[in-house]
């Protein structure tokens, strides 16, 4: 028996591959399963039908292939496609048009990254006719200005200011005694050690000094700061974080239905994208692992609708570490070796826009 999973395709002869390769051709083309005289007619006769049908047999039998009703065609199955993609199927580069449309939407000149990441994910959504999405960390440039503003008993805000001017604004926990002073007092004391660097940069030395300060400075400002500190370099699994999620193109989800098995899957899929927690703890994987992901199908407990796959490419700082991700999701017939490329490029360009790529 052929195991379902990479190593499969050794154990795959010749013969065996073209069937397969032609039923999923079938499959990314019209969703439609695929009987053995419409392979036989592919293959121009070289085989005949009952020669094929015994080869989908045994494809089934490994758990590549299953049939949806008794007398239909054969449709791969989710371990079958983790197979082809791994395995057998042959991904080539961008051409000039694709790439060419995904630079003139990605062009930051003048624009915040934001901005950039909006137009990433919107060049994807149109060229792979997917919903795309992207997952980036809340900018951490530089800090210009940072300040607590009291807003009631037990909530205060942060306000930061970086240095090309961004403003982010953060909630707080305080004490529900805490006077206002001790906000001016924790506002000064990070001013004055944040400035021209980030918070991930600064957070260790400023714990020690609070510590070791922690005689001189107010109990309830030490309070303060170390709220403040933890809100904004996040100090939990990073899909906890306060992530930017953007998501665009659910719309070309509709495009391509063909039956209502696909429409069932289009919700199930829009049910998921709605589902924010779920979708950046799905991306934060990528952490995990180096450049182009893919996930089909059940194979992930977080991605569990049968029917699904998700592509996506993680952008890194300068110093490697991955700071965010962007790729495209849709029904498992996905055209692989057109989507899987185009991810990528956009994933590199995205790092190099916003200055994460040398």
């Amino acid at each position: 028996m052929i195991t379902p999973d990479a190593h499969s395709v050794v154990a795959l002869n010749d013969r065996s591959r073209e069937i397969f390769r032609h039923i999923v051709d079938a499959f990314v083309d019209t969703g439609e399963p695929v009987g053995s005289r419409t392979i036989a007619r592919k293959l121009n006769g070289v085989l005949s039908p009952a020669t094929i049908r015994n080869v989908m047999a045994d494809l089934e039998y490994a758990g590549l292939l299953y049939a949806p009703h008794t007398s239909a065609g054969r449709l791969p199955t989710d371990a079958g496609l983790r197979m082809f993609v791994s395995g057998l199927l042959q991904v080539g580069g961008l051409d000039s048009e694709e790439r060419n449309a995904i630079d003139a939407h990605c062009q930051a000149a003048g624009r915040s990254p934001e901005d950039v990441l909006g137009q990433a994910t919107g060049a994807l959504a149109g060229l792979a006719q997917c919903a795309s999405l992207v997952l980036a960390p809340k900018t951490e440039a530089p800090l210009k200005h940072i300040e607590f503003v009291n807003l009631k008993p037990g909530r205060a805000l942060v306000v930061m200011v970086d240095e090309a001017g961004m403003v982010e604004n953060r909630l707080i926990e305080v004490p529900r005694d805490l006077p206002v002073s001790a906000l001016v007092e924790a506002g000064n004391f990070l001013a004055a050690r944040l400035a021209g660097r980030t918070v991930t940069e600064a957070r260790a030395g400023i714990i020690d000094e609070v510590e070791s300060r922690r005689a001189q400075l107010n109990e309830l400002t030490a309070k303060v700061v170390q709220a403040g500190l933890a809100t904004w370099s996040g100090t939990g699994p990073s899909f906890e974080r306060d992530a930017s999620l953007i998501i665009r193109g659910q719309s070309n989800l509709l495009n391509n239905v063909t039956a209502l098995e696909d429409l069932t899957r289009i919700r199930q899929l829009f049910t998921a994208l709605e589902a924010r927690e779920q979708m950046v703890r799905l991306l934060d994987l990528v952490n995990k692992g180096e450049g182009v992901q893919i996930f089909i199908g059940a194979q992930n407990e977080l991605f569990g609708m049968a029917g699904c796959s998700m592509v996506v490419a993680p952008f890194q700082n300068s110093r490697e570490q991955i700071v965010g991700a962007i790729g495209v999701i849709g029904p498992t017939r996905l055209n692989y070796a057109r989507v899987i490329p185009m991810v990528d490029y956009t994933a590199k360009l995205v790092g190099r826009m916003l200055g994460y790529e040398p």
